[in-house]
């Protein structure tokens, strides 16, 4: 199994210098490669045959021209180079991706991925890290990586606040036992905007709108940040000040999100979820901030790498399944049901139906049947 492992770093001011120049190299070597491409392509689109045979330009063959890039290390251009080839495979094999575009030094993260060849990185003991280029670099190792494992790669970043953090990717053996589920340990989740989901026990997660709580602090920041002048000091200390009021934001729905998915994932042998597109429901019908603010797609990301771990499994539903419309006792579809109808009355059988509950319960039941559950 492969898996991450994300620490805090503090690397000292001339580590600083390097790993920002790092970020710098890496975003001038692929905005390059990308204009390389640009250009070739604009030069032979009308003859596909020899579009084929043209060669782009790597990173080694810009350190002869821009020679301050063998400064950094040269596994970190080597990815950018990956990156711009895994953009371009993405964009062919769903357009709606987007075509690659050009990194921005304000806009883009700044990270780059360097990897471990023959050692070079290491944990010498629980306080230092190993890395090319930087040396011995302070670590909080707030968790032990599993015993045996190999480290492959180690990805470097920068906050907007100014931290630096590294995510180690491992490569271990894992024991991992199929869990069979039944219909007692399976569990429904329906989307709710106002709580984050509701499951098919009629519980609701009461996600505590953490961006809410701090929507006034936000406002008066950010108020000041928009009177400062632009390239001042001034105006870096307050977008700073910004910056830690969204990452605390981002901290505190992580970890709730962490510890609701461990839980449940310890309950249960199989989750249901619909196949929602969250982004398409924060660009309409005015729930952009609550759809942002819940992180229902973190809470999916986070079952599905937790039950995989134990052998359970995540089942999505199809984002056409009428799981709101269907009445659960005669499976009779309610048609003219709006958003705004929380409870309602099904036509053929009579019964009161909760819209979440309901929905949750009958979403349960189409992950049993896929799983095979009598």
């Amino acid at each position: 199994m492969n898996k991450a492992f994300k620490y805090r770093i503090y690397p000292s001011p001339e580590q600083e210098i390097l790993i920002n120049k790092t970020f710098g190299c890496v975003r001038f070597v692929y905005n390059k490669m990308l204009a390389n491409r640009k250009a070739v392509y604009e030069q032979f689109k009308d003859d596909k045959e020899a579009l084929k045979q043209q060669k782009y330009l790597l990173p080694a063959e810009f350190k002869k021209e821009f020679e301050w890039l063998k400064e950094v290390d040269s596994l970190a251009l080597a990815n950018a180079q990956l990156n711009l080839q895994t953009a371009y495979k993405n964009f062919f094999r769903d357009k709606s991706i987007g075509f690659p575009k050009f990194k921005n030094k304000h806009r883009d993260k700044k990270s780059y991925t360097t990897n471990n060849q023959g050692g070079t990185i290491r944990l010498i003991d629980s306080k230092i890290i190993r890395l090319p280029k930087l040396k011995d670099v302070r670590i909080k190792l707030h968790r032990q990586l599993p015993k045996e494992a190999v480290i492959k790669s180690a990805t470097i970043s920068k906050t907007p606040t100014g931290n630096y953090y590294i995510s180690v990717l491992v490569e271990f053996e894992a024991a991992i036992k199929p869990v069979t589920p039944t219909r007692e340990t399976v569990l429904g989740l329906d989307y709710s905007s106002k709580t984050l989901f509701v499951d098919s026990q009629a519980n609701n997660a009461d996600y505590p709108k953490f961006y809410r709580q701090a929507e006034a602090k936000l406002k008066k920041a950010q108020r000041k940040l928009s009177k400062r002048q632009k390239g001042s000091k001034n105006r870096d200390k307050q977008r700073r000040k910004v910056a830690k009021l969204h990452e605390k934001v981002a901290h505190q729905r992580k970890d709730f999100l962490h510890k609701l998915s461990r839980q449940i994932a310890d309950d249960y042998s199989a989750i249901a979820i619909e196949d929602l597109n969250m982004l398409g429901m924060a660009q309409c019908l005015n729930l952009s901030k609550s759809t942002n603010d819940n992180g229902f797609g973190m809470l999916k990301t986070f079952l599905t790498y937790k039950l995989t771990e134990q052998g359970k499994q995540l089942v999505v539903i199809d984002k056409w399944f009428p799981s709101s419309k269907m009445c659960r006792f005669c499976n009779n579809e309610n048609k003219e049901l709006t958003l705004s109808d929380r409870t309602w009355t099904c036509s053929h059988c009579g019964a009161e139906l909760d819209r979440d509950i309901n929905a949750a319960i009958n979403i349960k039941n189409e992950g049993c049947r896929l799983l095979g559950i009598a």
